[in-house]
């Protein structure tokens, strides 16, 4: 249980999660919206509580504080907790949604809603009922199965296949992003290469950095 949930039912902070995830107006208007955390910041607690540095200190070991590792399983564990969460909304007939750029503006979010160092926030969930419009909506395209589910081993797709994978995903199509001439270049230039994915990755990193530094009793 690495994870913790904070149901956004304030307005105000509904409204502000709009500007803070890259404009998307949605978010206030979602009857239940809700944040899940990668938390170690309970154990930690726990751990203090339990006089745990005394032990290790007094056994002449190591006490060990959360790492990269810790990071990453924790973000599992919350992502496994929102799936759920998605899959138990879906058997009601109600929609969701996953916003990860609230990875982003990580001071702001960590002031937003109280978030000590080691709670990171790794996805946020809007829930609401699909218009008409909406269920009738196409849904977006994936890749063709065979090039994202293997067996025994990684298989990497080359030269030779690339065409057939995005004919299947994408089909044809001559509308790209900007000015890019493919649909790789279009793509990299929408998400990869974009400014809220450079915001993404430096709020990443201040996270990490105050994550994984070495606390000294």
């Amino acid at each position: 249980m690495h994870y913790s949930i904070v149901e956004v039912a304030d307005q105000e902070k509904k409204n502000q999660l709009v500007k803070t995830c890259d404009n998307q107006p949605f978010i206030a208007k979602a009857p239940l919206v809700l944040l899940f955390l990668a938390d170690l910041q309970r154990w930690y607690d726990f751990f203090e509580w339990s006089r745990v540095p005394e032990m290790c200190e007094a056994r002449h070991i190591e006490y060990s504080t959360p790492q990269e590792s810790d990071l990453l399983l924790a973000c599992c564990d919350a992502l496994i907790a929102a799936q759920n969460a998605v899959i138990a909304a879906e058997s009601l007939g109600i929609g969701s949604c996953y916003i990860g750029d609230i990875m982003e503006n990580i001071e702001t979010h960590r002031q937003m809603f109280d978030l000590p160092r080691w709670v990171f926030p790794i996805a946020l969930l809007c829930f609401g009922y699909p218009t008409k419009h909406e269920a009738a909506r196409k849904k977006s395209p994936r890749f063709p199965e065979r090039f994202v589910c293997f067996q025994d081993k990684y298989f990497r797709v080359d030269d030779r296949q690339f065409d057939t994978m995005l004919m299947e995903h994408f089909g044809k199509s001559d509308s790209f992003y900007g000015d890019a001439q493919n649909i790789g270049q279009s793509e990299y230039l929408r998400k990869t290469g974009s400014g809220f994915a450079a915001e993404m990755r430096r709020s990443v990193k201040v996270a990490l950095k105050d994550w994984t530094e070495k606390q000294f009793r």
